[in-house]
């Protein structure tokens, strides 16, 4: 790629993550008004509505004729469906700590994986700035006081939480010849959408009432507005747009970003405690996202 593009990228993969980092604290908010599948529900649900209006109204273009349309639903699959359920039982039946430190091995299994399935080798310095990412994010863990209980329940779904989000990168980056960012953001809202509102409905007993009523407090709103336009729509399409010229490797460990940013925003808005640890562990995270950039292989430099 060339260097416009190349910073587009890089671009899009920064500001994606960093909106994410503020999720933390729109779906915190939101889950003190309503359950956890109604508060997916409403952010899939508008997320997918907007992409809708887009394709109506002419601003974008969905072209899924003769195209193999079923790798998009195996995507969505993937995320957010697969790794939202995994993730949100993973962290009610674990620790706080244990629940950190597995997802913070994403972006490693997502590499790992990468290297048989797309034939993208990572070089010995991205795995090892991509550690020195991840030994961030453990270390953040670290800090914060152990919640719940382990037992085998919460094992397993972190595993299913990792497995579909390592599931969707390499998915998304062996697509993205045949499918645009658009067109692969578009489905996974859409099978958001349909899963979450099923489960949804039967969390609440298929009373509609309950359904809509989270909808009427101003905060709850705001918070679903910011989770569905800009994390769902939003990050999404940077994601996809980013793993389309990144490689594995280089994308994935943008992940641990998101980290660093509810790190510092739950310290500034929460008032949640942070130490001088913790802007090491930061550093950590931010020395290891350019690292693994600057060691990419010559060949997938663009």
């Amino acid at each position: 790629m060339d260097r416009k593009t190349r910073i587009r990228t890089f671009l899009a993969a920064i500001a994606g993550h960093i909106l994410w980092g503020f999720s933390f604290l729109a779906s915190k908010r939101g889950q003190q008004s309503a359950p956890i599948f109604v508060l997916l529900s409403h952010r899939f649900v508008l997320a997918f509505a907007v992409m809708t209006a887009l394709v109506l109204l002419g601003a974008a273009k969905l072209r899924l004729r003769d195209k193999r349309w079923w790798l998009l639903v195996l995507l969505g699959a993937a995320e957010p469906v697969i790794y939202f359920l995994g993730e949100q039982y993973g962290l009610y039946h674990s620790t706080s700590i244990f629940s950190g430190v597995m997802i913070a091995m994403i972006p490693i299994v997502s590499v790992l994986a990468a290297a048989p399935i797309l034939g993208e080798r990572p070089s010995a310095g991205q795995l090892l700035f991509g550690l020195l990412s991840v030994g961030g994010v453990v270390g953040i863990g670290l800090m914060s006081r152990s919640t719940g209980s382990l037992d085998w329940i919460g094992v397993t779904a972190l595993v299913i939480a990792v497995g579909g989000a390592a599931g969707y990168t390499l998915l998304s980056r062996g697509i993205s010849g045949e499918f645009t960012p658009f067109e692969r953001t578009y489905m996974m809202m859409a099978v958001g959408a349909a899963t979450f509102t099923a489960l949804a409905a039967a969390a609440v007993g298929g009373d509609a009432a309950a359904y809509l009523r989270p909808l009427g407090e101003a905060e709850y709103l705001l918070s679903i507005l910011f989770l569905g336009l800009f994390c769902s729509v939003v990050c999404y399409f940077l994601s996809s747009y980013a793993i389309t010229y990144l490689t594995v490797a280089q994308e994935t460990v943008f992940a641990n970003l998101t980290t660093a940013v509810s790190v510092f925003a739950g310290a500034v808005i929460l008032h949640e405690p942070f130490s001088w640890w913790g802007i090491l562990f930061c550093a950590m995270i931010l020395l290891g996202i350019y690292g693994v950039q600057r060691t990419s292989p010559p060949e997938r430099r663009g």
